[in-house]
């Protein structure tokens, strides 16, 4: 009965999504009462449930986006992402084109969103394929698969950081099996695909392509932008911070006086923070520019992110009602008496969310709240609790379609049909969440 009643639950919120086309953060609030009545909840303490979800789920995430969301936003208009592709793209030459792609989309990705990032680096490699005489697609595909496994795998990006929070995880463990997991994915999703997609389906990989689409785009010139040096440490430095401090809590004693500093140095409330207050000299205050321009810029970043909080919260509101209502327990207990992997159980039961509903955000946010007490078996902090939030994010990338904005974003992006864009970026993110999956059950076989 409790799984029907989520069934039910799910069809309301992808009706309301879908064919409504209601705000998600709404339809989450709606469906999250509309569960707990089913669930029985009592009444008067429906509206504390959902408070206690929402702000419990926000908490200091908030900080984490919204610092998060600044530094990258000051990355991006200062130039400094523009810098970064340029450089990798120019050193690598044409016969390791794909690598100095994903090696840019990987550092830009660690500091934008995936649909941010997108817009960022896709006129830079427009403008390469075009120099190279080269389809947009042989670009695109390792590019926007390296911008995926980034914003599914990688916290300080609000799916993993949500999730890390939720199953009892640390951000610094998930930080270092994730980049280890982000490696092979990225390869088979990149290159190998590309590969593979390029003989099975060739039609797609065409050269006349109009980028217009994309509306204005503030061009830069090279030598007006940071250096390329400050512009990777600007965008990599809270993922700096937070591996030392976990590789130190590991190395050095919990006593020593270094260790404390670094832990706290490396804590990610306080790595954002400083993170985003070093960008906010590197890219603003000494490329010359005015505290005013510098502070419109976070105004603006802000306002990218407020709705996606709004979804974080609905989402930590539906997780609190399915941990009030007993659904939690209740799957944790059902898989707990079956021979499935905890891994492949938060992927499958992601995925098919993910399916449903096409917001990875909301599909992994659902999945966690019903996998929490399978991680929390593990111990706060554990290995496979780290590797139940990246099984979490493969999932939520599973065969992206129609009910999510980023396939038509990559539909009109790259002048596909809907066939196309159904038989190449669908397939590449199935491809790209099996190859997760594989590779985070590899390493817990390695990790038991």
């Amino acid at each position: 009965m409790p799984l029907l009643i989520v069934l039910l639950g799910v069809i309301l919120l992808v009706f309301m999504i879908v064919k409504l086309k209601l705000n998600t953060f709404v339809s989450l609030v709606v469906t999250s009462f509309v569960i707990a009545l089913l669930l029985q909840i009592p009444v008067a303490k429906i509206p504390t449930t959902i408070e206690t979800g929402i702000g419990g789920q926000l908490g200091h995430l908030a900080i984490i986006f919204g610092f998060g969301s600044m530094l990258g936003k000051l990355v991006s208009d200062s130039g400094g992402g523009y810098r970064i592709s340029t450089t990798l793209i120019n050193k690598f030459g044409r016969r390791w084109i794909q690598l100095a792609v994903i090696l840019a989309s990987f550092i830009i990705g660690l500091a934008l969103f995936f649909e941010v990032g997108l817009v960022v680096v896709l006129p830079i490699i427009f403008i390469i394929a075009r120099e190279l005489d080269m389809p947009l697609m042989y670009l695109g595909v390792p590019m926007a698969a390296t911008l995926n496994v980034t914003h599914a795998f990688l916290p300080p990006h609000p799916a993993p950081t949500a999730i890390t929070e939720i199953l009892g995880s640390e951000i610094g463990h998930v930080l270092l099996l994730g980049i280890i997991a982000a490696i092979p994915t990225i390869i088979i999703a990149g290159p190998v695909f590309n590969w593979v997609l390029q003989r099975v389906y060739p039609k797609v990989y065409r050269k006349d392509i109009n980028i217009s689409v994309l509306g204005h785009y503030k061009t830069f010139k090279l030598e007006e932008t940071p250096g390329f040096g400050i512009s990777v440490l600007t965008s990599m430095m809270p993922v700096i911070l937070i591996i030392i401090a976990t590789l130190c809590s590991f190395t050095l004693p919990k006593g020593n006086v270094v260790n404390q500093v670094i832990q706290f140095v490396g804590a990610p409330d306080a790595a954002m923070l400083l993170s985003m207050l070093f960008a906010v000299y590197t890219m603003g205050i000494k490329r010359n520019k005015k505290m005013d321009e510098i502070s419109e810029s976070m105004v603006a970043s802000v306002k990218q992110i407020a709705m996606m909080l709004l979804i974080i919260g609905g989402g930590g509101a539906f997780k609190q009602v399915l941990v009030d209502g007993g659904v939690s327990n209740y799957v944790s207990t059902l898989f707990a008496h079956t021979s499935l992997s905890p891994i492949f159980a938060a992927w499958l039961i992601t995925a098919i969310l993910r399916v449903s509903l096409g917001s990875s955000t909301v599909s992994a946010m659902t999945a966690a709240g019903l996998i929490a007490p399978m991680a929390h078996q593990f111990g706060h902090g554990s290995a496979m609790s780290a590797l139940m939030v990246l099984a979490v994010g493969a999932g939520s990338v599973f065969c992206d379609h129609v009910n999510d904005a980023g396939f038509w974003m990559i539909k009109e992006y790259f002048g596909l049909s809907l066939k196309e864009t159904f038989l190449s970026w669908s397939t590449l993110t199935s491809v790209l969440s099996l190859a997760g999956l594989a590779t985070v059950y590899g390493m817990s076989l390695f990790l038991a």
